[in-house]
């Protein structure tokens, strides 16, 4: 977050020193008074302040400097050395604490929750399942079951390959807005041709990724009974190979990525559109619910940082949430039209041990969506929605449990 001013701040930017300086600097009719003078200190004096200038002290556009509190201020003859020192160690502390917050954030969302993942997809593939595992109660089990037969490594599978596919989606969604006017950010005064071009990088990204994508979901979903561990750069091995054509041989019912390329961009913009309308609307409410303040005592500093830094945890949480709620019928033929033809040998979901053959025909998106409902019917497009319940209870935890011990560290400073 932008860091404020530190608490003893007196309005002209250093501590120390004479008060002849600064009156003439400040000219014969300013009152600038010393830490070390012993007049009485009057409330207008307190601080002088500069001119709000956008962009300088990390303010942003149209905000003004907030004005110190009625706290105590600096008495004469209290020692100068004590403030700096203080104010230092609780904002490196902040810092500390707030890069801890976020990756704490990052490692739930892709490494603790990855085994719902891969629990997710295998159950959306899987068209010959019976239990639909629609709560996290079974899930929970397939996931035990699957641990004791195989061992807890495949829970884990294909890690690796979504991270180097989330760093693809990143690598070229910046290679692409350096050398194409497409924003990659939105100002805050926005107009439809910069939102019409900043999807369309997205949708441009989201087209770059899909063949390695495709690639990391077929390591997610084959079983590991069958199937040998692969290298760290296989996923992008395969990935060019299923553009070149070349690489592992697959069936004649492999669709072409041109079919693929519409329902993952398709699934990829509407999730970040729905994630960030959502996102934005939650800070919103959390803002007005809790307007931010700038306290002098200790405790009310420690509860401003945790004000400042979980609503945009939260409200990230919960666009997340939404979008996958709402998009998880489309992720499921998306993941059914990715892995038809790859002869991917998955695990049996209703047993928690054997393994089953994918040999899906499906012919298209629509042809996909038809027989789902004809099939299985409207329940099937849920398949392993209860790994979704069991992914964002397990996110809500750590975030919890990180908030608290947050508040304790900083109590404990203070």
């Amino acid at each position: 977050m932008h860091p404020r001013r530190p608490d003893g701040f007196d309005g002209l930017g250093y501590r120390g020193g004479g008060s002849g300086g600064r009156e003439e600097a400040l000219g014969p009719g300013s009152a600038a008074r010393s830490f070390g003078s012993s007049e009485p200190l009057l409330a207008h004096h307190w601080v002088s302040t500069p001119p709000d200038i956008p962009g300088s002290r990390n303010l942003h556009w149209e905000e003004r400097t907030p004005q110190y509190g009625a706290g105590s201020p600096v008495c004469a003859g209290q020692n100068e050395e004590s403030v700096p020192s203080s104010a230092g160690g609780s904002e490196q502390l902040n810092k500390f604490a707030g890069f801890g917050i976020g990756l704490a954030s990052l490692f739930t969302e892709n490494v603790l929750a990855h085994p719902c993942i891969v629990l997710r997809r295998q159950c959306q593939v899987n068209y010959h399942a019976k239990n639909y595992h629609l709560t996290p109660f079974t899930i929970i089990n397939v996931m035990y079951s699957f641990s004791k037969t195989q061992g807890p490594r495949a829970l884990w599978k294909g890690m690796g390959s979504t991270f180097i596919v989330q760093g693809i989606t990143l690598g070229a969604e910046g290679i692409i807005s350096e050398f194409t006017p497409l924003p990659r950010e939105l100002s805050h005064k926005w107009n439809l041709k910069q939102i019409s071009g900043h999807l369309l990088l997205k949708g441009l990204t989201y087209v770059i990724a899909t063949p390695f994508y495709s690639a990391s979901l077929i390591e997610t979903v084959q079983s590991e009974i069958i199937h040998d561990n692969p290298g760290i750069l296989d996923c992008i091995k395969e990935g060019l190979g299923r553009v070149m054509g070349m690489g592992v041989p697959h069936s004649k019912r492999l669709l072409p990525l041109i079919v693929l390329t519409f329902p993952t961009v398709l699934h990829g913009v509407l999730h970040y559109i729905i994630s960030s309308i959502v996102q934005k609307i939650v800070l919103f409410l959390l803002k007005k619910k809790n307007p931010p303040y700038f306290p002098t005592e200790s405790s009310g500093q420690a509860q401003s940082m945790l004000d400042a830094y979980f609503p945009e945890l939260i409200a990230s949480f919960a666009g997340s949430l939404c979008a996958d709620v709402l998009l998880y019928p489309l992720e499921t033929v998306m993941h059914r039209l990715h892995i038809q033809g790859t002869r991917t040998i998955i695990d049996n979901t209703d047993l928690g041990y054997e393994v089953l053959p994918i040999n899906t025909q499906y012919e298209g998106m629509r042809d996909c969506i038809n027989s789902v409902k004809q099939k299985e019917g409207m329940l099937g497009f849920y398949k392993g929605f209860g790994a979704v319940i069991v992914q964002y209870a397990l996110h809500a935890t750590v975030l919890q449990i990180t908030k608290i011990i947050y508040a304790m560290l900083l109590q404990n400073a203070t």
